[in-house]
């Protein structure tokens, strides 16, 4: 009966993925009560659906490529992240630990992974809390064991309250098995006598010689505001254990995460599609718009609309004199007509997270002198393109980009040396980023390969207060200078501030806009809204 079960969910699965294929790529499924919109907006593609045996084949790989990395001699450890609490006893929402995740699947709180990658018979562990029908009440759904390893492909699962005699035995170097009945998953006989050996050879030889590692999260120096549990962790084995050096798991995870997956890749881009399905929303609404929250309504909704799990960092759109401030999140301000709106949203899907930066004008049609800072940005996003391709960093895409901004802002009158830093005053910030699993990801110096994804992102901010302060570094003659010759331009600019932002991923030969979808040009934004305005009457 259970093989028959399982034909029958196959064969289902088999008719969803085949409708899904004949679904155009632009035409989301609607909603059942989804409001309608202007034919031109781009509707969310449906989401990707990955065969089990990939994706935790994928899982294994990687867990696999991290034992290589550690060595027989060591071991790891990655804790799942601590929900995290605001009045006092309401939980935010719960957002798994990153690398946790990415070797595991798993989004489920008080989890622990070990690997143990010189283990003859156990090679990995997964510590779960027992389920508790109590807790499921209020709290919802634990996995059973059954279900940990169907998203995970790990076969060892123990009750969590096993993880610290498990620790205590391995800093006296002594094999562990707990009780059968604390022993959820194995391949190993439940009640298997302990032994001197149980596969702990290579990890206690080493230890024995001062020569063992302990793998695990530890950020450098000062307290870490989430990795706290990991440092004490640490901290009280490098006190208690000898034989055994604390080692920092973060360049492994840094080296495997920078370059994404063909499955990566395709939840990435799912998540963009959300977000610029979200985008072109708000460009639709802005116009009967009083208030800032009202256009990031648009993107909130579109997000729950497409099941995004989150905004991958808080929403960000400021409109007019607002747009100057690089990450002004209150969306209290008024929405003007003449104005310009910056909106820098990224909707988060499956533990990875868009990027995406328009601006645009609220009443759809750019001022000269909007276009004017517009274009310079334009340009230079095209010049951070242009030196994207293999072999390249982002200080070099960083450069480019910066060139075409000095340029810009020479012309403009804004500055008055291009071989100076004066132009920080007005673009102080990189072009590019990494992205992935955060909005600014792991990756550090490291050169650009096929499948590692970025931003592109320069901009110009002419706030108003820009000329009250001289910054800091500045002499106050030249600073008076200074503020004398670009006066005139600053009166003429000053509440104006322009960034536009798109996700790239390197190709063999060059670059791909992963969020080309949304319009980018001057012509195109001002045909999209209205047509999208003019649709929606």
């Amino acid at each position: 009966m259970k093989s028959k079960t399982r034909r029958g969910a196959f064969v289902a699965f088999a008719i969803c993925a085949s409708l899904a294929m004949l679904i155009p790529a632009n035409v989301s499924v609607r909603a059942k009560n989804e409001r309608p919109v202007a034919p031109n907006i781009r509707l969310t593609p449906p989401a990707p659906v990955f065969d089990d045996k990939e994706r935790v084949a994928e899982l294994k790989q990687r867990r696999e490529r991290v034992a290589q990395s550690i060595g027989p001699q060591s071991f790891m450890i990655l804790f799942s992240t601590e929900p995290r609490v605001y009045a006092n006893d309401v939980e935010y929402p719960y957002r798994q630990e990153n690398n946790l995740y990415y070797l595991t699947n798993l989004k489920q709180k008080n989890a622990t992974l070990v690997l143990l990658p010189g283990n003859t018979k156990i090679r990995e562990i997964l510590f779960l809390s027992r389920r508790n029908a109590a807790a499921e009440t209020w709290t919802g759904h634990m996995y059973s064991a059954e279900e940990a390893h169907q998203l995970s492909g790990i076969r060892e699962i123990w009750q969590k309250s096993e993880f610290e005699p498990f620790i205590a035995a391995l800093r006296n170097r002594q094999p562990y098995r707990p009780k059968p009945e604390n022993i959820f998953m194995s391949d190993l006989p439940l009640d298997m006598p302990l032994t001197n050996d149980h596969g702990y050879t290579k990890l206690f030889d080493a230890a024995a010689k001062g020569e063992a590692g302990l793998f695990m999260l530890v950020p450098g120096d000062g307290e870490s505001r989430e990795y706290k549990h990991e440092q004490r962790f640490a901290s009280d084995w490098a006190r208690t254990a000898s034989g055994y050096s604390v080692k920092n798991a973060w360049p492994i995870f840094t080296q495997m995460r920078l370059v994404k997956s063909p499955m990566e890749l395709r939840i990435m881009q799912h998540a963009i599609d959300i977000s610029i399905e979200a985008h072109q929303r708000a460009w639709a609404a802005a116009g009967n718009a009083k208030w800032e929250y009202e256009v990031d309504a648009e993107m909130a909704y579109t997000f729950k609309l497409r099941n995004a799990d989150n905004w991958g960092y808080p929403d960000i759109v400021g409109c007019g004199p607002n747009a100057t401030t690089l990450h002004y999140i209150e969306s209290q301000g008024p929405v003007r007509p003449g104005d310009l709106i910056l909106m820098d949203v990224g909707a988060e899907y499956d533990h990875y997270t868009a990027d995406i930066t328009r601006t645009f004008p609220v009443n759809g049609k750019f001022t000269p002198l909007q276009a004017s800072v517009y274009q310079i940005v334009y340009d230079a996003q095209e010049a951070v393109a242009a030196a994207s391709k293999p072999g390249a960093t982002l200080s070099d895409v960083n450069r480019a980009g910066t060139e075409v901004i000095k340029e810009g802002l020479l012309k403009l009158g804004l500055i008055t040396d291009r071989n100076s830093m004066q132009h920080r005053l007005w673009f102080m910030h990189g072009t590019s980023h990494w992205l992935g699993m955060n909005v600014h990801d792991v990756g550090g110096g490291s050169r650009f390969v096929p499948g590692v994804v970025f931003t592109n992102e320069p901009g110009i901010y002419v706030r108003l207060d820009a000329l009250d302060q001289m910054p800091f570094g500045w002499k106050q003659e030249d600073w008076d200078k200074f503020k004398e010759a670009v006066r005139p331009a600053f009166e003429k600019y000053k509440g104006i501030g322009v960034r536009i932002e798109d996700d790239m991923l390197i190709t063999a030969d060059g670059v791909r806009w992963m969020s080309e979808a949304l319009p980018r040009k001057i012509s195109d934004i001002e045909d999209f809204i209205a047509k999208a305005r003019r649709q929606s009457e």
